[in-house]
């Protein structure tokens, strides 16, 4: 939904690239959706774990930590959080500095949204 909205500000020629490499909004959900999970879940987890990696917890503790990670819903596990484009949701070519995939990236840049970032040449 945040996605159409910033869709719709941009100039006709970008909306026509940008619907062409948008993800499908149900991924794009979903993703949120894991990263809601991963938040929820996370002292929980990290509880499990130092309870599992602690050399001086007995045998039980360490089979009924494992036993209650395993129990966690999988999309809790903050490795199945995809990085995703802010623009178009796309997931390969993305720059973690910009938070943009490298389509978005270039269109941005070139035309001056992105202060700091100028086209090289030498």
């Amino acid at each position: 939904m945040i996605l159409l909205k910033k869709k719709l500000c941009v100039s006709a020629s970008l909306r026509w690239k940008l619907k062409k490499n948008m993800a499908k909004i149900s991924k794009v959900v979903k993703n949120e959706k894991r990263k809601r999970m991963t938040v929820l879940y996370a002292t929980r987890r990290a509880e499990a774990k130092k309870i599992i990696n602690n050399p001086k917890s007995s045998v039980e503790e360490v089979d009924a930590a494992v036993i209650k990670l395993q129990k966690m819903p999988r999309d809790a596990s903050p490795i199945r959080v995809r990085n995703r484009c802010s623009q178009t949701g796309r997931t390969r070519g993305y720059l973690r500095k910009f938070g943009m995939s490298r389509i978005a990236f270039r269109e941005l840049s070139l035309e001056g949204q992105i202060p700091g970032v100028v086209k090289s040449s030498w």
